[in-house]
C-alpha cells in the first residue's frame, strides 16, 4: 500500500479474503486479477483519455497518434521550364562539380570529405543518436537489474528478553544473503516503443543534418574556389591595365619634355594609374581571405595554397544549360528538408510517450537468490528463496499536469509540421532564385563581353589619334577609366555565373550520395578552344576510399567501427 500523503495508487500481492482458496491457488488465484485488469481497462475507456480503446488496439496497442508524412506545398514546375537552358528531366547530382571539368576543384572537394571538422562532428552526433535509439530500445527489457549479495548481523536489545529464561538467549543473529533483484515494467501502453519510434527518427533527422553539411561544405569549398580564380584572373587583368597605363604615361612625360602637351595630361595619367594600381591591394585582401577560408574548409591552418592549385588561375569554363528536375525532387533530394520530416516524425511519437502517463503502468518485480543465518548453509537446498509480485501505479491525482504535457507535445508537433512546411517552401524559393540569377547573369556577362571588346578597341584608337594630335588626353582618359571597370566587372560576372551554378546545385540538394560511392580521380579540364562539358554531373573514375560516414535510413549493415542498438 502506499505511504500517507503518496498520490500513487499501489497494487502488490493482496491477501485473499476469508473463505476464498486465492492463496493456494483456487479459482479466484487467475480471475480475480483478470476482473482486475478489464475493470482498469474499463476505467481508462471511460476516463475520457485521448487514444480509444479500438484505435489503441489498431496502433498495435500503443496509445498516441500513428505518424503520416504531412503534406507539402510543392509547385507543378519551376517559374523558367521553358527557358531553353533549363531542362527539366532528372539527373545525378552525386558529382556536381564534375560540370567545371577542372581536377583542382575534385581534389579539394575529396579532401574537404575527409578532413572538414564540422563534417566530423555531423558525423559523431549521428552516433551519439543511434547511442540514443540503443537506449530506448533496452527501456522493453527490465528496467533495474541488481545481482549481488548481503551479509546482516543484528543485535536485539536485551530489554526485550525475560528476566529468567529456561534456556540462553543469543541477542543477535546473522543473515547472508546473495541473488537477483529485477523490476520490469511492462510496455501495455506503448511508452517505451514510442520512445524507440522517437529515437529511430531522430537517428534518421541526424543522418539527414549529416548530408545537408555534406552538401553545404561541397558547395562553400567549390564557391571559395571559383571566388579565388575570379580573384586571380581580375587581379591580372588589373596588373596588365597597370601596364598599359604606365606605357601612356611614359607617352605622355615624352610630349610633355618636348612641349607638346601641357602639365594637366600628365598629371591626369599619373592619377589614373594610381587609381589601378589601388584595386591590386584591395584584389589581393580579398585573395587572402577567400584562400584562409578555404583552408579552413579543408581542415588546415592558413597556409599559401598557390602550389596546391597550381599557381593563379581563371574561373573554369561554365556550360549554358541546367538540368534541374521538377520541384516535387525537393522532397527526396534535399536533405534539410528530409531531416524537418523526420523531426516532425520524432516528435510526433513523443505525443504517445506523454500520453502513456495518463494510463496506469504494470510492472513485475521478483527476486532469486539464496538466504541463510550460516555461510555454510548458503548451498543447502532450503536455504533458496524467490519472489515475484506483480503491480501497477497509476498517477490520478496528477491528470491536469500529465494532460497539460500532452497538450505541449502536441503543439510541438504541430510547430515541426508547419516548419517542414517552411522548409519546403525555403528550399524552393532557393532553386527559383538561382535559376534566375544563374541565367540573368549570363545574359549580363555576354554584355560585357561586347562591351570589352569595343572599350579595347576605343583604348587603341584614342591612344593612336592623341600621338597624333588630333584628340586631347580625356578622351585617352575616359576609355581606359571604362576599360578597366568593363574588364574588372566581367571577370566578377564570369565568377558570379559560376557562383550561381553552385548555389543553385546547393539548393537542388545535389551531393550528399557521394558518400555511398568511392573516390572521384581528378577529370580532365577542357582545353583552351575547347567547350565546356555538357550540362549535367560527368561520371568519374573511383577508387576505393578510407572515409567512414553514417548509413542511410533504414541501413541494416553498420559502417566500420560504429555500433549496433543493444539490449541493456
Amino acid at each position: 500500500m502506499g505511504r500517507k500523503g503518496d498520490r500513487r495508487i499501489e497494487a502488490g500481492t493482496v491477501a485473499p479474503r476469508k473463505g476464498t482458496k486465492g492463496q493456494h491457488g483456487g479459482p479466484l488465484a487467475w480471475t480475480t486479477p483478470l476482473l482486475a485488469v478489464w475493470l482498469l481497462v474499463g476505467l481508462v475507456t471511460l476516463s475520457g483519455c485521448r487514444t480509444s480503446l479500438p484505435e489503441w488496439w489498431r496502433n498495435g496497442l500503443k496509445v498516441g497518434p500513428d505518424y503520416r508524412r504531412p503534406p507539402a506545398p510543392v509547385a507543378e514546375e519551376w517559374m523558367d521550364a521553358n527557358d531553353p537552358n533549363v531542362k527539366p528531366q532528372g539527373t545525378d547530382y552525386s558529382y556536381w562539380w564534375s560540370v567545371f571539368g577542372d581536377p583542382i576543384l575534385n581534389d579539394l572537394v575529396y579532401e574537404a570529405y575527409q578532413q572538414n571538422l564540422p563534417l566530423k562532428i555531423a558525423g559523431l552526433r549521428v552516433l551519439e543518436a543511434r547511442a540514443q535509439l540503443g537506449v530506448a530500445a533496452g527501456n522493453l527489457f527490465p528496467q533495474q537489474q541488481q545481482f549481488g549479495g548481503t551479509y546482516t548481523r543484528t543485535k536485539i536489545s536485551t530489554s526485550f528478553f525475560p528476566v529468567t529464561a529456561p534456556f540462553p538467549i543469543l541477542d543477535y543473529f546473522d543473515t547472508w544473503r546473495f541473488g537477483l533483484d529485477a523490476a520490469w515494467e511492462l510496455d501495455f501502453w506503448g511508452r517505451f516503443r514510442r520512445a524507440i519510434e522517437s529515437a529511430q527518427a531522430n537517428l534518421d533527422a541526424q543522418i539527414e543534418n549529416y548530408d545537408d553539411a555534406l552538401v553545404i561544405l561541397q558547395a562553400e569549398v567549390a564557391a571559395n574556389y571559383i571566388q579565388l580564380r575570379s580573384l586571380e584572373e581580375r587581379l591580372e587583368l588589373a596588373r596588365k591595365n597597370v601596364e598599359l597605363q604606365q606605357e601612356t604615361l611614359r607617352i605622355i612625360e615624352t610630349r610633355f619634355k618636348i612641349g607638346v602637351v601641357n602639365e594637366l595630361d600628365v598629371q591626369q595619367a599619373r592619377a589614373n594609374l594610381a587609381a589601378t594600381e589601388a584595386l591590386i591591394p584591395t584584389l589581393q585582401i580579398e585573395h587572402r581571405r577567400v584562400q584562409n577560408r578555404l583552408c579552413t574548409l579543408l581542415g588546415l591552418p592558413p597556409q599559401d595554397l598557390r602550389r596546391r592549385l597550381a599557381g593563379p588561375g581563371k574561373v573554369p569554363p561554365v556550360p549554358p544549360e541546367v538540368v534541374v528536375g521538377v520541384p516535387a525532387d525537393l522532397l527526396r533530394r534535399r536533405p534539410d528538408v528530409r531531416s524537418a520530416e523526420r523531426q516532425a516524425a520524432a516528435q510526433c511519437a513523443r505525443i504517445g510517450v506523454a500520453e502513456a502517463d495518463l494510463y496506469p503502468q504494470f510492472s513485475i518485480s521478483g527476486t532469486l537468490g539464496r538466504e541463510a543465518r550460516h555461510f555454510s548453509q548458503l548451498w543447502d537446498l532450503g536455504s533458496f528463496t524467490g519472489s515475484i509480485t506483480p503491480g501497477f501505479r497509476w498517477n490520478v491525482l496528477n491528470y491536469g499536469r500529465i494532460l497539460n504535457n500532452v497538450d505541449a507535445e502536441e503543439a510541438r508537433f504541430q510547430q515541426a509540421v508547419i516548419q517542414y512546411q517552411e522548409t519546403v517552401l525555403r528550399a524552393a524559393e532557393e532553386v527559383e532564385n538561382a535559376i534566375v540569377a544563374f541565367l540573368r547573369e549570363q545574359v549580363r556577362a555576354k554584355s560585357l563581353e561586347e562591351g570589352v571588346r569595343a572599350t579595347e578597341r576605343s583604348v587603341q584608337l584614342s591612344v593612336r589619334q592623341y600621338e597624333q594630335g588630333f584628340v586631347d588626353y580625356q578622351r585617352v582618359l575616359d576609355s581606359q577609366r571604362a576599360l578597366v571597370l568593363l574588364q574588372d566587372n566581367l571577370a566578377e560576372s564570369r565568377g558570379r555565373v559560376a557562383l550561381n551554378l553552385i548555389a543553385l546545385y546547393k539548393a537542388l540538394g545535389g551531393g550528399w550520395r557521394m558518400r555511398y560511392f568511392d573516390q572521384p580521380q581528378p577529370t580532365r579540364g577542357p582545353e583552351a578552344g575547347e567547350s565546356p562539358p555538357p550540362a549535367g554531373p560527368q561520371p568519374v573514375e573511383r577508387q576505393p576510399a578510407p572515409v567512414t560516414v553514417p548509413e542511410p535510413p533504414g541501413a541494416a549493415v553498420p559502417t566500420p567501427g560504429s555500433k549496433q542498438p543493444s539490449g541493456p
